[in-house]
């Protein structure tokens, strides 16, 4: 397996979630779909609409560092699923100043505790209006109690897990971001927020 690498640009120096769950089909064999347990680091905050749990993903080296996914005992490679958003700093002034634009695309890994790499997925979103924005997050200093910062875009991202692990780690690789001028900042260093997570599930056979 590949390595957590990083990017070419920079050179950086060396919550508990829970859910029920669900019966489900998967090759002809029972199967169950199941909220896991994730631990986060940094938990942006509860969803005013969905009531949805959002993980800030960091930028990191170190897969010690990341957002911890526990997997229960189970027979074969499960899938692990879940909510991949960009993370947008929201400003009703410069909504109404049509400077809002941003254009998003996050990059994070998902990968065992000893660092290799299971899979890397994306998330691809441009802001321009609140319209824009997945959810609102409860907990700020902002108008009703609304922190600046939320998620925006949605992409269902899904990564095969091998059997033999007991945990895997969500980390961030890359941000590019290019503002209402078109200049394009790529932006990578450690702990530096990349992307947010919701709603992780894992559907696998049990033991």
């Amino acid at each position: 397996m590949r390595r957590l690498r990083i990017p070419w640009w920079s050179r950086p120096a060396a919550v508990v979630l829970f859910a029920g769950l669900a019966p489900a089909t998967a090759g002809g064999q029972p199967s169950l779909v199941e909220s896991v347990e994730v631990r986060c680091p940094s938990v942006l905050g509860i969803g005013v609409e969905t009531d949805l749990v959002f993980c800030d993903v960091l930028a990191q080296q170190d897969p010690a560092l990341g957002v911890i996914v526990v997997l229960p005992p189970r027979r074969g490679e499960a899938t692990l699923s879940f909510n991949l958003h960009n993370r947008h700093t929201y400003s009703e002034d410069d909504v109404e100043r049509s400077r809002a634009y941003a254009r998003y695309l996050a990059e994070v890994a998902v990968a065992s505790p000893a660092g290799d790499v299971i899979g890397r997925r994306y998330v691809l979103n441009e802001f321009r209006t609140a319209d824009d924005l997945f959810d609102r997050v409860g907990g700020g200093a902002g108008p009703e109690g609304l922190k600046a910062v939320a998620p925006t875009g949605a992409e269902r991202v899904f990564v095969t897990i091998p059997a033999d692990l007991e945990q895997v780690v969500i980390v961030g690789q890359t941000l590019e971001l290019t503002g209402i001028d078109g200049n394009l900042e790529r932006i990578w260093s450690p702990g530096r927020p990349v992307a947010v997570i919701s709603e992780v599930q894992l559907e696998y056979t049990a033991r």
